[in-house]
Parts: structure tokens; C-alpha cells; sequence
């Protein structure tokens, strides 16, 4: 009588666990390279560069368009300091992710002065080298009335409450005071200005030195960016290129503030006409610099 072997190939083998935690090491390095040398996601968390940006944006930053730094590296693991790779310049109008100039922590502004400008703001208006670039009274921006939208435990569009409008339909919106700047290279973007005389509608002059950007929000009123101190949560200043980050490309998706952990509520939250949306500047043609 033939005896069966009734047991399976392999049923003895025992689970290399070293390699595989060598195989899941190797993954989180390669994604941890990608995020720091190529691209990573980032999430808009405060109003401050409305209209462009939302609270809720989900946004593609690269990191290579000006050279690799300290603060290229993901959850900033490397040690500050002032060298570069292969470094380039902002443009004018770039949105880019600066680092505070002492705490890890990722801002994300415009950048509306290079190295060897003279930059002002009177009144809420920029002046670069001692010209008002052009800036245009637009018709208001429409931001959606979202309650359940918070920052900080807050509604997030509490600023705007004074610019709420409701249409015969009951729809709910706000429509804040909003202007269209265009730069000295053509980049033009729309801004919300609408508190008069706050500190930070007066600023300078100042000559941003080598090797620095000057970045402002577009929420200019709600906007702790260069004009403001450190104390005030601001940047204190120019931002050495070597705290620069990134630049923002485009938006991947957002979600309104209906949006939960329970990955059900996420469909009816997309703001679907938000997504793919280009975080470049437009250019446009520029004859002179014209003030309001």
C-alpha cells in the first residue's frame, strides 16, 4: 500500500521576518525620498491665502523648482542651515511653502518681492523699487457659506461675516472686498483686503537682501506672513531661499467642513469644481505699473 504524504510544500517554512521589515524599511525610504527630492502632499488649514486657496485644499508641492535645502526634507529631519543644491530663484507670484525662521512649521505665501527689491505697502498697497504695482478693484469674490468649516475650534469664515449675502434661493455665500494684482513679470492674482488701517496695511520700506524672498497671504487683512514679527506669529522678514520648501503646483481635491473620519461623508463634502485647479499665477502682458 502506498502511503500519502498529506502534508503541503512548505508548510514548514517559517516567516523571514527580518526581511520583511527590511522590504517595508526600504518602501518608507523611497517614499520618504520622493516626498523630500520630488513631490509631497500639503493640506490648507487656515484662511490666510483665500481667495486661491481654501481651507480643506489638498495641494501637490514640488520640491525641486529652486534647488534642494534642510527644509526640502519631509517632517524636516535634517539640521538648519545655509546650503543649497542646485539653487534657483523664486518668481514673482509663485505660492511656495516657507519654514518659520524658528520653528518647524510650514507656512505657505506669494511671493511679491526678489532679492534687491525695495518693497512698501501703503494703505494695503505694494509698491516695489519705488513704483505701485497695478492693482484693480474686482468684483467680489463668492466664498461658500460653510458653518462647520473650523479653524482652531472656530468657524474658519468668521471674518467674513460682515460680507454674507443669502440669495432668494436661501443659498448663503460671502463676498468680501477683492482686488486683482498684477506683478512686475505679468503673474496676476485676485487678494481680499477689506479692514482698513490694520498694522500690516503699512509696512516699510524695506530692501529684501540676497539670497531672501519677501512672501505676503493673499487674505491680506488674516495673514501673519513677512510683514509681521515673529512675536506675532509672523515671519519676521524676508525668508532666506534656503527655508523654502517648495512651490505649490496645483490642487488634488478638498473637502468642505461636512467632511468626517467616516470616509462615507467624504463624497458629498468634495468641492468638485476645486479640483485639478492650476496654483500657478497667470501672466499677463504689463505695459507700466498703475496704482488703484
Amino acid at each position: 500500500m502506498t502511503k500519502i504524504d498529506t502534508t503541503t510544500d512548505g508548510a514548514d517554512e517559517k516567516v523571514n521576518w527580518l526581511a520583511e521589515l527590511r522590504g517595508l524599511a526600504i518602501m518608507l525610504l523611497a517614499v520618504l525620498a520622493f516626498h523630500s527630492l520630488v513631490a509631497k502632499p500639503f493640506y490648507i488649514p487656515s484662511t490666510s491665502m483665500m481667495p486661491a486657496l481654501h481651507v480643506g485644499d489638498r495641494l501637490v508641492v514640488s520640491k525641486y523648482p529652486y534647488g534642494w535645502s534642510w527644509a526640502s526634507a519631509s517632517f524636516h529631519l535634517l539640521p538648519r542651515g545655509e546650503w543649497r543644491l542646485w539653487a534657483d530663484t523664486p518668481e514673482y507670484g509663485d505660492i511656495v511653502i516657507p519654514v518659520h525662521p524658528e520653528r518647524d512649521e510650514d507656512y505657505i505665501k506669494r511671493v511679491v518681492a526678489l532679492p534687491g527689491d525695495t518693497i512698501e505697502v501703503r494703505g494695503g498697497h505694494i509698491w516695489l523699487n519705488g513704483a505701485a504695482i497695478k492693482r484693480e478693484v474686482m468684483p467680489p469674490v463668492r466664498i461658500p457659506f460653510e458653518p462647520e468649516l473650523l479653524c482652531n475650534g472656530n468657524p474658519c469664515l468668521n471674518d467674513f461675516e460682515a460680507y454674507r449675502r443669502r440669495e432668494a434661493n436661501g443659498e448663503q455665500f460671502f463676498e468680501p472686498d477683492t482686488y486683482r494684482e498684477t506683478l512686475p513679470n505679468g503673474a496676476t492674482y485676485l487678494t481680499i483686503d477689506h479692514i482698513e488701517n490694520l498694522k500690516s496695511d503699512n509696512f516699510g520700506p524695506l530692501t529684501v537682501p540676497e539670497g531672501a524672498v519677501f512672501v505676503m497671504g493673499d487674505n491680506r487683512d488674516h495673514s501673519a506672513d513677512s510683514r509681521a514679527s515673529i512675536a506675532e506669529s509672523g515671519l519676521g522678514g524676508p525668508i532666506p531661499l534656503e527655508n523654502i520648501g517648495g512651490r505649490a503646483e496645483f490642487i488634488t481635491f478638498s473637502l468642505d467642513g461636512s467632511a468626517s473620519w467616516n470616509p462615507l461623508s467624504w463624497w458629498g463634502a468634495l468641492r468638485g469644481e476645486r479640483a485639478w485647479s492650476t496654483l500657478r499665477p497667470a501672466l499677463v502682458e504689463q505695459n507700466s505699473a498703475a496704482a488703484e
